[in-house]
């Protein structure tokens, strides 16, 4: 017999998580009686999703399924106990688990980011730093600097596209010519 490879995939990706999910669904379900049904539904509800669409990580998509299907056993069910409703929507099983290697990660575009941040030109890294670190609206930007609120959308958006570009490529390349090209050519225009 010749398996799929939605089927492969299944077999290889999806099913040596069952000690794990099976546990999920003890924990946080009232009647262990219900548990092996419970799993398969979910097995039913992952194999049809992953039929449509391949998920990009496995294990997070799993434990999400999980929760939801309890969740909507719950609201389905005649008697719902407030403390099941609490204790599902308290929930914290973190689907983006914190590993030593994305912590680093994360660190490491940080300081990437930190690092395109500080090759802005002066007025757009202020400009940036006020209304995306800071919280300020466009209008308190514009007041605390002394500038229009064109300026400060134009300025923003040309920051937030060159951050985005830095990330993108993986370092800075921040292009201060073209950032003075752009400033020149919106004196000269009417």
């Amino acid at each position: 017999m010749v398996l799929s490879d939605l089927d492969a995939w299944f077999v290889s990706e999806v099913l040596p998580m069952e000690a794990a999910l099976t546990r999920f669904l003890r924990r946080n379900w009232r009647d262990d009686a219900e548990v092996p049904d419970l799993r398969q539904d979910v097995y039913v509800r992952i194999y049809e999703s992953a039929s449509r669409s391949m998920p990009d990580q496995v294990k997070p998509f799993v434990f999400a399924t999980a929760r939801n299907l309890l969740i909507d056993r719950a609201r389905r069910a005649q008697i719902v106990s407030i403390e099941i409703i609490a204790d599902l929507d308290a929930l914290d099983f973190s689907a983006d688990e914190l590993t030593p290697e994305r912590h680093a990660a994360g660190r490491g575009e940080l300081r990437l980011l930190q690092t395109a941040l500080d090759a802005l030109p002066s007025k757009c890294r202020r400009v940036v730093e006020m209304r995306k670190i800071d919280g300020l609206s466009q209008r308190e930007v514009a007041t605390q600097l002394g500038i229009t609120e064109d300026t400060v959308e134009r300025q923003v958006s040309r920051g937030v596209r060159a951050l985005a570009d830095a990330l993108l490529s993986g370092g800075v390349q921040l292009d201060t010519k073209a950032f003075g090209r752009a400033q020149n050519e919106r004196r000269l225009s009417p």
